[in-house]
């Protein structure tokens, strides 16, 4: 079978998985700083759904490191079912979370004029973290269909 770009184990699965990991750390980085983030119910699920992802990117990218320094072939079918379900479950609650921040972004910005009403409001951290929010979902989204084609050709 042909390798597929994105695969465990391999060099373009590595950078997907750092992908993933960098911009959800720099989405929670951005939230974080952002005052008055804590009062939001949708801005504190994006930061735990980021947080999980960034913890299960890691872990396949450090085990992407371990794979590529050993010479080890990763597409086990178990491995890959596991990888599958991982990526899909972080998949769905990233893009639920990025969707929930989003909604409550643009509320804020559009519908009740709260960030030109309070001034110092931090509406700009707010969209800023949403969008890196959305570019580690869009990254999940591309290693959780790799995997599942995986998954169909084993």
């Amino acid at each position: 079978m042909r390798e597929l770009v994105g695969s465990p184990g391999t060099w373009g699965g590595l950078v997907l998985r750092a992908g993933q990991c960098s911009f959800a750390g720099a989405s929670i980085g951005v939230m974080v700083s952002a005052f008055g983030f804590a009062n939001y119910t949708a801005f504190c699920y994006l930061i735990a759904s980021m947080g999980l992802q960034l913890l299960w990117s890691f872990g396949l990218a450090c085990l992407d490191i371990y794979a590529l320094k050993m010479r080890k072939d990763l597409r086990n079918p178990i491995l890959i079912s596991l990888f599958v379900v991982g990526d899909w479950v972080t998949a769905i609650l990233s893009f639920a979370a990025a969707c929930s921040a989003a909604g409550v972004v643009v509320l804020f910005e559009k519908d009740v004029n709260f960030c030109k009403r309070v001034p110092g409001f931090p509406c700009g951290m707010f969209q800023l973290s949403t969008a890196l929010a959305f570019l580690s979902w869009s990254l999940i989204a591309a290693s959780s269909l790799v995997m599942f084609w995986l998954l169909g050709s084993l």
